[in-house]
């Protein structure tokens, strides 16, 4: 059937959804055929629920059995399946909305739009004469079919082909109440709904886990056979774990359904076409609907700001509770689309649902109006949510692994089975005994516990990340978190001090900069244009009395001593506006001619463009001022050249190298006429021809935790890559200061250019100079004999660069990524696709930042790591409330902890269903089976209590070189359960052939009866003869024998030694000694065991259904097992374990890693034209070359003789374990 879905690709049968979005989906169309659906049903209910089962994990199945595939314009159902790796399968019905339903009449003319916006997807939706749209609901997202398309797209949203004159002119009067209704029906509430699930639908969800299933099956059968305890041990455990995870899963669910409550229902105002004002609840608001804001107040959707300005709260989206400016969407006339207008930059004009307005600026007499562009789970508050009830899957190869491992397990358990049935059907035992002895042979080799058992660890670590303010929403990526062999780390706020001082002000004048105003003497600015500047161009708002906004800002307008007031009933020159800002001087401020400074209009500031300006008027000044400040390079082409020194790029490096954060300033003169005229002005039009006015230096320090944690990251081998939307110089210097570039390494600065005319984009090499080791220092870098003499080098890049080497360069980008560990100047779409960029190259990356622009690249890393409190730490696995980078060693080394406890749990538990499986399959032999005691001691006494704490060790304090095995698939484990699995099968099998040859031997299990007769007479040496008289008849599932007497201490011993072989210890994990549960437990049960082996107590013997055995062959089991054990605790530790032993082995072999990132280290390292210097490549010319810096290169690639770690840890010997 599958096969016929993928040959039935005609037109419209296949369509895509949210095409080239993260979410995009592959849909197909099928209607639904009665008499299938009929035959499903029926064997659904011959089948006991079973089919049924299966189409509920398998929704596909579903409907390959009941439809048949038909035109999308035609189906009924729809089969949509991810366009990722997980290819993963949903079902939905289409249902129709009907517009014959509204109470007004609509008109059935095809060629009368329903809706004014011609861009509207609802009018090519619109089926005519029957007046019905054809719909389907995926993940909250409401689409409609598109007959002009031929494909679903999302309603609920302003479509983007939309201009700014669109906007203004088509929704600037707002809708009429027809129209509303439409889009009402259309698109449905604007809310953002979160059910609270009940308790029992959380519960079968839960319950109908196919572990879970299999889980019960098994259960039933031990049940079945008077196996009660252990049974009851599980089922109660399974009970309390299964109540927890609803239990969590309902609280998420409330927490989740009160954050999102609030904003459905706020009261706003909107404005109806022809009819005025309208208050109504914000559940009603539909797209094209004029929102009037009023003043504070919680945005209840998305709208893009019409007219006037205000001062919005982005805490919830951002991260940071800095108040943000928004200004008009611009009233052009091109037909362009409004956010390609605005570029990168749309944002600025957007308020986001979730987010607060704490001000509002009216222009003139109207009121601060916005147009509502996205409604419901289409706005960005709503993707938040979705992206929490719908997490991206996790492709981690340990969840990958352990699925075909269990299956590996489960066809073990097939082969058991039958064998189960060929010898209970020889010996003629009647079928329902051998079908349920064989059913408990199959069920044999996947222990129930193994679930509850594998989460523990990941419960456990999540407690210790607790107690280091660490918190965690996603504890699968615990696990993942093992693997990180990269962070990225953003730089302001998370490797240096989060606030900035002022150190001084470079000033120009005629073409030349002047001497230093440096604020160490505690004067003010002197008066004059960059006085002015400072004043003025900044999003500073005053708040209930209090300045507030970035602090960058606030720190320089702190520095020119001026005031800011409350703007109501100020005036100047040409009235009295309603969103200007008055700046007065203050007490400390030098003295100035000018006693106001009037902000009449803001164009904020956006990491995207880098810069900001604002329109001012100095009082008694008949003209207005535009000032600029931003990054000096973007600052300087807005300059006229002849305003910028010459010796520009030099003084901005000199600051920039030092450390120093630095700012330019320019202004220009703007002569208006009219103030009204302030608010139609283009930016292009007022950010051009300014006059360089100078520099504003800013120290920005280190946290002192910086240096030190940088230090034991890279001694673990793990790269450190700095993304930071600051100056590259500055970037670089602090990536030299904090020894993220070692002391000695070079860096090689990477500067693209896009295509120009004739010209193909080009790449420029340029070698920069070295940071030497000042006096007494030592050099940290490693010898790796390349091109620079030993010493160890860096790509640096901005983020301009990056673009045109991702558009234009898609070749060379990979190989400067294995070496990059600079970018600056990057915008957080950047942030995000070079995350992206580093796990193609099958890097596990980590992301730590301080949540302000670092969202996307936090959400997109396998672990992002926010230093935010605010709410946008939602958005990340994780979140610090130490703002500082010590969170992220601490993070992998529970991570590698979590993750060596589930390999070791997972091995052990593997190898307890072997030994059992061995154990039981060789009394089956003699239609035998273990006592239930017997069973109860080795499940509950040493299986379940060693799942429950094996895990609990702590993560050891010091970071390895190197990480844990990723693989449960990798020749180490499949080795270790393969060879340990023949040792005790050797065992076991030696053991019940070799007492059968005792002299004492007799078949119990053939002459149970009169054995049990003749054994009143209890006595531990007694000579048992072999020609009893009496039926030899063999009795199925009887349990007294020798066999099982001699089997059952045998295998407890290899359950016991295997559970202290598989739980490491350092470098990882602490000792096992530190693990006092664990070790009292494996004592106490070795202890329990050697006494029930040798006691001579005649109730132990009926209780455990033990035969009593002369000494000498108690002595000889023990010592088997003491063998099994030295023999299976050295192949673990001295050859599977050895990680010298394995490198070399693969050394001589030629295995090499086939990791992206690893190929192409192999390549560039033969390379010696790698990497350019002092050259310029153009794309096209072939100039690809290949390079590694083999500082970061893995151990398993570096010869022993090349690398000195001296004082390392070795890894899993005896005594150091210990």
């Amino acid at each position: 059937m599958p096969l016929l879905m993928e040959k039935t690709k005609k037109d419209g049968h296949q369509a895509l959804l949210n095409e080239g979005e993260e979410n995009e989906l592959e849909v197909f169309g099928y209607h639904t055929q009665t008499l299938r659906r009929a035959l499903c049903l029926v064997t659904a209910i011959l089948t006991l629920g079973a089919l049924q089962l299966m189409f509920y994990w398998r929704p596909e199945w579903w409907v390959w059995s009941s439809c048949i595939p038909c035109p999308l314009q035609e189906a009924d159902t729809v089969l949509l399946r991810t366009t990722d790796e997980f290819r993963r399968y949903m079902r939905k019905k289409v249902f129709c909305l009907h517009l014959s339903t509204l109470k007004f009449p609509i008109s059935e003319d095809p060629e009368d739009p329903l809706v004014a916006d011609h861009h509207s997807v609802i009018n090519q939706a619109v089926s005519k004469p029957d007046l019905k749209l054809r719909c389907i609901q995926v993940q909250k997202i409401r689409y409609v079919w598109d007959f002009l398309e031929k494909r679903f797209q999302k309603v609920g949203l302003l479509e983007d082909k939309n201009s700014c004159f669109d906007i203004h002119h088509t929704f600037g009067l707002g809708l009429t109440s027809e129209e509303q209704e439409v889009r009402r029906l259309v698109c449905g509430p604007n809310a953002i709904e979160v059910e609270i699930q009940p308790m029992w639908k959380l519960l079968i969800k839960q319950v109908l886990n196919p572990f879970y299933v299999f889980q019960a099956f098994t259960l039933t059968l031990w049940l079945s056979q008077g196996y009660i305890e252990y049974s009851v041990a599980i089922i109660i455990l399974t009970v309390i774990s299964i109540v927890l995870s609803v239990y969590d899963l309902r609280q998420q669910s409330v927490k989740l359904h009160k954050l999102v409550e609030e904003h459905n229902k706020v009261q706003v105002t909107i404005t109806v076409k022809g009819k005025g004002l309208q208050e109504l609840e914000s559940r009603l608001l539909v797209p094209g609907d004029v929102l009037v804001l009023p003043g504070r107040t919680a945005l209840p959707c998305d709208a893009v700001l019409i007219d006037g300005s205000c001062v919005v709260n982005e805490g919830m989206l951002t991260g940071e509770s800095i108040p943000v400016t928004k200004t008009p969407l611009p009233q052009t006339e091109n037909t362009m689309p409004w956010k390609s207008h605005s570029l990168e930059d749309y944002r600025k004009h957007v308020l986001f649902c979730g987010t607060e307005v704490i001000q509002v600026k009216p222009s003139g007499e109207r009121p601060v109006r916005a147009v509502v562009l996205q409604i419901g789970y289409n706005t960005a508050k709503g993707d938040l949510v979705r992206s929490i009830l719908y997490p991206r899957p996790l492709n981690f190869k340990l969840y990958n692994d352990a699925f075909k491992f269990i299956v590996f397990l489960a066809c073990i358990g097939v082969v058991g089975f039958f064998y189960a049935l060929g010898i209970y059907m020889y010996h003629e035992v009647p079928a329902r005994e051998t079908v349920t002895m064989a059913l408990i042979l199959l069920a044999a080799t996947v222990p129930p516990v193994l679930p509850a058992a594998l989460t523990i660890g990941n419960v456990y670590a999540q407690k210790r990340l607790k107690k280091k303010m660490i918190f965690c929403i996603s504890p699968q990526r615990i696990n993942m978190c093992g693997q990180i062999n990269l962070v990225c780390f953003d730089k302001t706020g998370t490797l240096t001090e989060d606030g900035l001082d002022l150190w001084g002000t470079v000033p120009t004048a005629a073409n030349c900069f002047q001497a230093v105003h440096s604020f160490a003497s505690g004067e003010a600015v002197p008066w004059g244009p960059l006085c002015a500047a400072m004043a003025s161009c900044h999003s500073l708002i005053l708040l209930d009395g209090t300045i507030q906004g970035d602090p960058l800002d606030l720190k320089m307008f702190e520095g020119t001593g001026w005031n800011m007031e409350d703007r109501q009933g100020a005036s100047c020159k040409f009235g009295t506006p309603g969103s200007s800002t008055i700046i007065k001087p203050g007490p400390k401020a030098s003295q100035s001619p000018v006693d106001t400074i009037t902000t009449l209009r803001q164009f904020p500031f956006s990491s995207g463009l880098q810069r900001m300006s604002v329109i001012a008027q100095l009082a008694g000044d008949l003209h207005l001022h535009v000032y600029m400040k931003g990054a000096p390079e973007t600052v300087a082409t807005f300059c006229r050249s002849e305003t910028v020194p010459k010796n520009f790029p030099q003084e901005l490096k000199n600051y920039t190298v030092q450390g120093f954060r630095v700012i330019a300033l320019a202004h220009k003169t703007l002569k208006m006429e009219k103030l009204s005229d302030v608010g139609r002005l283009a930016r292009e039009k007022v950010e051009s021809e300014l006059e360089f006015l100078g520099l504003l230096i800013m120290e920005n320090r280190l946290k002192k935790e910086t240096k030190p944690v940088l230090k034991e990251l890279m001694e673990a081998r793990i790269r450190t890559v700095m993304i930071t939307g600051d100056n590259l110089q500055t970037a670089i210097t602090v990536a030299k200061s904090s020894e993220m570039i070692p002391v000695g390494s070079r860096v090689i600065i990477v500067e693209a250019n896009e295509p120009e005319d004739l010209l193909p984009a080009s790449v420029t090499w340029q070698l920069v100079g070295t940071q030497e080791p000042g006096p007494g220092k030592k050099e940290t870098y490693i010898d790796v004999g390349n091109s620079f003499g030993g010493k160890g080098y860096h790509f640096a890049m901005s983020g301009r660069t990056y673009q045109v080497l991702f558009q234009h360069f898609s070749s060379v980008l990979p190989k400067i990524l294995v070496n990059g560990t600079i970018f600056a100047r990057m915008s957080p779409g950047q942030k995000s696709s070079l995350v992206e960029e580093f796990q193609k190259l099958n890097y596990y990356v980590g992301m730590c930042g301080d949540g302000a622009n670092d969202c996307g690249a936090l959400k997109m890393a396998h672990a992002g790591i926010s230093l935010s409190e605010q709410e946008a730490s939602v958005a990340s696995p994780f979140t610090s409330k130490t703002a500082n980078i010590e969170c992220v060693p601490h993070l992998i080394r529970e991570g590698r902890a979590a993750l060596v406890s589930s390999f070791g749990v997972f091995k052990y538990l593997s190898i307890y269903g072997i030994i059992q499986f061995i154990g039981t399959s060789l009394l089956y032999w003699q239609l035998q089976i273990f006592g239930n005691y017997q069973y109860l001691m080795q499940d509950v006494a040493i299986t379940l209590m060693v799942s429950l704490t094996m895990s609990i060790n702590h993560a050891y304090p010091k970071l390895a070189p190197y990480r844990p095995a990723g693989q449960l698939l990798s020749p180490q484990l499949l080795l270790s359960v393969f060879l340990n699995s023949c040792f005790t099968c050797i065992v076991q099998v030696c053991a019940f052939l070799t007492v059968k040859q005792q002299p004492w031997y007799c078949e119990v299990y053939k002459y149970s009866k009169c054995f049990l007769e003749n054994q009143n007479n209890f006595s531990t040496n007694m000579s048992l003869e072999r020609n009893w008289t009496g039926n030899a008849t063999m009795v199925p599932a009887s349990v007294l024998s020798f066999e099982s007497t001699t089997l059952w201490p045998i295998i407890t011993f290899n359950c016991i030694s295997a559970a202290f072989v598989f739980s490491k210890g350092k470098p990882f994990r602490k000792p096992i000694y530190t693990n006092y549960l664990f070790s009292l437990l494996l004592t106490s049960a070795m202890g329990l065991t050697i006494f029930l082996l040798f006691s001579d107590f005649q109730d132990i013997y009926h209780g455990m259904e033990f035969i009593p055995m002369v000494t000498s062959w108690r002595v000889s089991i023990l010592a088997a097992a003491f063998i099994q054990f030295c023999v299976a605790f050295f192949v673990e530790d001295a050859i599977l374990q050895n990680r010298e032993l394995w490198l070399l082995i693969k050394k001589e072999f030629g295995f090499y890693s086939k990791s992206q990132y690893r190929i192409l280290q192999r390549k560039l390292e033969e390379d010696s034209t790698w990497p350019p210097l002092d050259r310029t490549d153009y794309a096209g010319n072939g100039k690809n070359g290949f390079y590694i810096n083999r500082a970061y290169e893995s151990p398993e690639e570096v010869s022993k003789g090349k690398l000195k770690l001296g004082g390392q840890a070795s890894e899993q010997h005896f005594w150091t374990r210990l």
